[in-house]
Parts: C-alpha cells; structure tokens; sequence
C-alpha cells in the first residue's frame, strides 16, 4: 500500500512538473514575440518618419 501511495505520488508530481515547463515555455515565447513585435514596431516607425 505504501508503494502504490509512493507511484501515484511521483506520478502527481511528474505531471505538476510537466505542466509548470510547458505554461513556462508558453510564457516565455509569448514575453519574446511582444518583446520582438516592440522592436519591429520602433524600427519601422523610425524608417517611416526619414521619409
């Protein structure tokens, strides 16, 4: 009873961890594309205003 206890466990915490990697991969390109957007946003609006 114990070993099963300590499987589901494991299994819980593996799957916790699972799902903090994938929402922090998400976070994490979603904070670079508005980071990317930004400066493409800057550099056009610099070229724009040469003209």
């Amino acid at each position: 009873m114990i070993g099963l206890s300590v499987a589901v466990g494991r299994f819980v915490e593996a799957l916790f961890w699972g799902i903090f990697r994938v929402a922090g991969a998400v976070a994490g390109a979603l904070i670079l594309g508005i980071a990317v957007a930004i400066i493409v946003w800057i550099v056009a609006r610099k070229l724009w205003n040469r003209r």
